[in-house]
């Protein structure tokens, strides 16, 4: 009989080589893996003689049976005891992946964190600082674990916020990294980096442009130059090159074939994501995601396709913008959506998306349409890229059908500045300057650009559309010389709350569509547009356990064996109130310094409410919401009489038969809790937020004093300049931006279009 044909995988996509890591000396080094080990460390049985308290977090014998009973009745397909005492005593210290993946992670922080990190390991290191800040003069790192671990706890509760802060941001790095590389976590979940049956969809043959080496800048001339290959410059692209203009976009990303999609998640922040994923706001209250890479956000976005609301355009046409209420407007919205073929007619939801539209079946909850063509797509792991290339975003529709209409390509290409031309006293775009970086001579972009052809090249142009994302596009136009204050205000992020609930049964979460339905009940809680919607999150574990609830390493980990009943879901935020982003003095990247309002975070946290609810209407056994200082939520376990009848764990006499009847939401236990998780503090430092939308540094005005481009996308006071991302939304939209870019975006190209045809 022939051998079992093996499944496909995504071809992997190597890492480049670390750092020396010298930003740390050695104690520094010493202590930070004390308090990671204190995170998730070895858990052993204390009759375990061998065991060095230093390195084990001891408990007794009596404890790992309680834990184990635990695990036996709380999920489904528990593992045998060997394997859960095997999975307690794994120390993430000693599994080098893990390792890697932290050395990785520091080694792409920006360099004033990294001296303000490494300032707090040496005060920690010294008797007197130690003292200070954990209440023993032994410093951290000569403490046994379980010190260590009860000084992690004290650290999240102290008045002193630079130690909640520390204590969450070391958490935070050590779960993401435990949740990518620990095998015992993923074996015992069952969980694998790609989709089951995967089988990757067609490449697109770009054609990069290449330069060759020599000193001498290299010069491109063009009609239009697009800075950016996202939602917002691929359909610029498409929209000028069809009508015959000459295009070339450039991104300072490169194209990734489906093959190589999804990513492991260590090599998808390395070359997906801005900041390699790790961005934060100044005060670490935010923990942002924003695309990097060709295709920009429309390669890692989540395939949901919703219009603005008609109360958000109504808003933004009262702020002169009239546009967005006339009936262009939306054959704008109605033409993209018809090119990446969005619907809602062939989903087929998973768990998430079932709970939303079953547990809400009393509000307003509605399948949210994709842009997959038509194809169920029934695929959990496009954070990391779409392997399918069913989810039509900018490298699988918009980019190749620009490339049929004669559009040329340059990935690799980092834009330094804008060009003008000042003659008669009027600024007028001419192109734009940078530097083109290779890929290596086997086609790879993990080896140091160093060994890489790098050349500095002029792209001469008629017209200049800026389109790298709210947090690049204003700081292109600052280093080009603008000095409008609008540009980088104005920063709308849609700030999400979590809750995480787990069920009686395997549910899987990171399989099927990621978010496939939305509850728009809450989203209107002030009158004016302000309010949340509830979906569900990306289930890869990183993303849905980064920030779940630390009360200690046994809980954390006795948690973790219910991933597999686990799902997540998010109260996303229609932002009233907003930060800036700003270039860091040391690498000129984006700074973000946000922090979600009282006024916001109230509505993050009624959504919170309304999700708890949702989930206990649907059954969850226990209900985890991100919230400091809150508990999670555990149902009674019910037990079944000899009568064959299910009753509470304390059940009440056979004459109080009024007192079995389901309850609902009305459950003493659960109304009791919901009145702690609704009277809440949900104030940073304590609680996180994060953020996968960003909106209106470069923000569309009437009037050239109130914002940064016109009615038609051009910056003011520049001829010839445009912007044309989600960077010029004159507030937040409320729904995933993707569809409000795009068809933003379809409406300046066509604008472009007519000047250009006008001019010739």
């Amino acid at each position: 009989m022939a051998a079992a044909q093996l499944p496909t995988v995504p071809v992997p996509v190597e890492l480049p080589a670390l750092g020396p890591g010298t930003y740390f000396n050695e104690i520094q080094w010493q202590v930070l893996f004390s308090i990671i080990d204190a995170v998730i460390p070895s858990i052993v049985i204390d009759s375990a003689a061998e065991k060095n308290e230093n390195h084990h977090l001891q408990i007794s014998q009596s404890q790992c049976n309680e834990s184990y009973e635990y695990i036996q009745q709380v999920t489904s397909h528990p593992p045998a005891f060997e394997e859960f005492v095997e999975y307690l005593g794994a120390r993430p210290l000693e599994n080098q992946l893990f390792l890697c993946q932290v050395r990785r992670m520091l080694d792409n922080l920006p360099p004033q964190l990294k001296r303000q990190l490494g300032g707090l390991l040496s005060l920690l290191a010294t008797r007197l600082g130690s003292l200070a800040a954990t209440g023993y003069i032994t410093p951290i790192h000569e403490q046994p674990v379980r010190i260590r671990e009860a000084i992690l706890r004290s650290w999240q509760g102290s008045w002193f916020k630079i130690w909640p802060v520390l204590a969450k941001s070391i958490m935070t790095l050590t779960r993401i990294c435990w949740a990518q590389t620990d095998h015992y976590f993923h074996r015992l979940n069952g969980y694998i980096d790609y989709p089951r049956h995967y089988q990757p969809g067609p490449a697109f043959a770009f054609g990069f442009m290449q330069f060759g080496e020599g000193s001498e800048p290299e010069a491109v001339d063009t009609d239009v130059v697009i800075v950016g290959s996202g939602c917002g410059g691929a359909v610029c692209a498409k929209i000028l090159a069809e009508a015959g203009h000459r295009v070339v976009v450039v991104d300072k990303g490169y194209y990734f074939s489906p093959s190589q999609l999804p990513m492991r998640p260590d090599a998808g922040h390395e070359y997906l994501y801005e900041a390699k994923g790790r961005m934060q706001s100044t005060d670490s209250s935010m923990s942002i995601l924003a695309g990097s890479c060709w295709g920009g956000g429309g390669t890692v976005n989540w395939s949901v396709s919703l219009q603005p609301q008609g109360y958000v355009r109504q808003e933004w046409a009262d702020q002169g913008l009239e546009f967005f209420t006339t009936a262009e407007f939306q054959h704008c919205l109605d033409r993209v959506c018809e090119v990446m073929g969005v619907s809602d007619a062939h989903i087929k939801h998973n768990h998430g998306g079932r709970a939303i539209l079953e547990g809400a079946r009393k509000l307003d909850a509605k399948p949210c349409p994709q842009n997959t063509g038509g194809a169920e797509h029934y695929c959990g792991h496009c954070v990391l890229g779409c392997g399918s290339a069913e989810k039509k975003g900018p490298t699988v529709s918009w980019l190749p059908a620009a490339a049929k209409a004669g559009a040329q390509f340059i990935e690799g290409f980092n834009v330094s500045e804008v060009l003008f031309d000042h003659t008669d006293g009027n600024k007028q775009a001419t192109g734009v300057f940078g530097k083109w970086t290779s890929r290596d001579e086997h086609g790879q972009v993990h080896t140091p650009e160093a060994g890489r052809i790098q050349k500095s090249v002029y792209l001469k142009a008629k017209k200049v559309i800026v389109a790298c994302g709210t947090l690049q596009s204003p700081l292109l136009l600052m280093r080009s010389g603008f000095e409008n204050p609008h540009i980088g205000r104005h920063l709308y992020m849609h700030p999400v709350g979590m809750v995480n609930a787990a069920f009686d049964d395997v549910i899987n979460g990171w399989e099927g569509g990621i978010i496939t339905s939305v509850c728009t009940s809450f989203e209107n809680l002030d009158g004016k547009g302000h309010g949340v919607k509830i979906e569900t999150s990306a289930m890869v574990p990183h993303l849905a356990l980064f920030n779940h609830p630390w009360h200690g390493a046994l809980q954390w980990k006795l948690n973790m064996l219910r991933y597999r009943q686990m799902n997540t879901f998010i109260s996303v935020a229609r932002d009233r109130d907003t930060g800036r982003v700003y270039p860091s003095p040391d690498d000129s990247q984006p700074v973000i310094a946000y922090t979600p309002s009282d006024f916001d975070r109230a509505h993050i946290l009624a959504g919170q409410v309304a999700i708890a609810k949702l989930c206990y209407i649907q059954g969850a056994t226990e209900i985890w919401p991100f919230v400091a200082d809150v508990p999670s939520f555990v149902r009674r376990q019910r037990r079944t009489s000899s009568a064959g009848t299910t009753g509470a764990a304390d059940e009440k006499s056979d004459g109080d038969n009024v007192d079995n009847i389901d309850q609902g939401i009305n459950d003493p236990d659960f109304a009791a809790w919901l009145r702690v998780l609704q009277g809440a503090n949900n104030r940073p430092p304590l609680t996180s937020f994060s953020s996968a939308h960003q909106m209106g540094t470069c923000r569309m005005s009437a009037r050239e004093a109130d914002g940064v481009v016109d009615p038609r996308g051009r910056v003011w006071g520049a001829g010839n300049l445009y912007v044309a991302d989600a960077s010029i939304f004159p507030s937040a939209s409320g729904v995933n931006p993707m569809i409000t870019t795009m068809a933003i975006a379809d409406w300046i190209a066509q604008n472009v279009s007519m000047d250009l045809k006008r001019a010739k």
